[in-house]
Formats: structure tokens, sequence, C-alpha cells
């Protein structure tokens, strides 16, 4: 039993617009393989290390299972200088599965992949989750798509290694203007991004980066820019 196709609650556009406003840097991270099924007697996040047989047993790619990868990328992500100096606005993730949430960039991300995957298990079956110490969703699945969560005047950047158009991320974001900026990094092992509402596609370098070595790049570069250190 597999959940996918969970339909979230309603939810205030207005109040993922207002969190957005504002100079500063939007993160999608695209296509995440987090896929929760019933395993034995209990719900697990599906990975290739510890469920390549039951995946295999139900017609399923094993390497396509890399939920680390998006793991990985939101510490980057959270952890970075740029959030803590409250630059990043928000932060979306676009499943496999097509579900879409939402994490609040004072979010603190559980370290270990082992806590992780439960707690996303616990936000794709119950919807959110709450921070311990108070009434804030700290996670949330909302109604996609996520193009009108977006501030009207932002800019949006995808990122490929098969993009025609390759720049140094330094010089590209020093010649970016003061509107908010959307990056669309994809979360797989194998793949291309899909989302053909960016403004551009850009490359980043010869080489194939993970999604987590390509977040560095780009927060450092802003980091460099605003002189936050």
């Amino acid at each position: 039993m597999v959940a996918g196709g969970l339909q979230p609650p309603p939810m205030e556009e207005e109040e993922e617009a207002l969190r957005s406003q504002g100079r500063g840097v939007i993160f999608i991270l695209d296509d995440a393989q987090l896929e929760v099924a019933q395993v034995g007697k209990t719900y697990q996040l599906l990975n290739c290390d510890d469920h390549a047989a039951y995946l295999r047993k139900h017609d399923k790619n094993p390497a396509l299972y890399r939920p680390d990868i998006c793991h990985q990328a939101l510490l980057h992500i959270l952890d970075s200088p740029l959030n803590k100096a409250g630059k990043i606005k928000a932060v979306y993730v676009r499943t496999h599965k097509n579900v879409l949430f939402s994490i609040n960039p004072k979010t603190r991300i559980p370290r270990t992949i082992k806590r992780f995957s439960g707690l996303m298990v616990q936000l794709l079956q119950k919807l959110s989750i709450r921070a311990t110490n108070g009434p804030d969703k700290l996670m949330k699945v909302i109604k996609g798509p996520v193009t009108k969560y977006l501030p009207l005047d932002c800019k949006r950047v995808g990122f490929s290694f098969a993009a025609a158009k390759r720049v140094a991320i330094h010089e590209y974001v020093a010649a970016v203007d003061d509107k908010p900026v959307v990056f669309v990094v994809g979360a797989f092992a194998h793949g291309r991004i899909d989302a053909p509402w960016v403004d551009e596609e850009l490359n980043v370098s010869e080489y194939p980066l993970s999604a987590a070595y390509c977040i560095s790049r780009i927060t450092n570069a802003f980091e460099m820019k605003w002189n936050i250190v």
C-alpha cells in the first residue's frame, strides 16, 4: 500500500506568498523519491539499501529510491549561512508521486537518514508536522502546482547538466537584481527536472553535480554577493 495520492487540507495561499516576498532565494527540490509503503506491519520510507527485495517484488528499480539525496539537499539549504541570515524565503519539495510540501526555513532537519525517514513517513501520512514548542507547522503538504506560491516578480531558474547554457554561478548571481530568485534542483539519482515554467535552464559545471553540491554553489554565491559570512 503506497501513500501517494494524498489530498492536502485547505491551504492559505496568502500565507505562503507573504513568506516568500522580498529579496531572497526560494528553493524547489523536484522529483524527490520519497515514497511510503507498508512493509510488513509498519509504514516505511522506501530506499535502495533496506528495501531492494521489496522494490524488485513490486517491479520497481531499487536504484531510483534515494531519499538520501533529498535529505542531503535539505541539510545544505537549511544549514547554510544564507538561511541563517534569513535570506532563504521558502523551500518546497515535489515528490515523484507529485505530492507537494513546503518546509519552513526555520526547521531543523534531522541529521540522520533514519530519523529523516521517520519524519517523512509522519508528514506523508498526517500531512503536516508541527513544532514541538508551539502551534506553528514546520512542514505541510500543500495543493499544487508550486507556481501559485511563488512571487509574481520572481526569476525562475532550473538546473540541468543537459542544459545548453553554461554559466559560472558566482558571475550569474552577481548579475541578478534584487527581486526574488527561484532555483529548481533535481532531487533524484537520474533524470531531469520537470519544470517547463522556468525562465531558463542552466548548466553550472562541465561535470555532473550532486543536488547538495549544486545547492552549496548557489548559497555560497549569494553569501558572497550579500557579504554573509
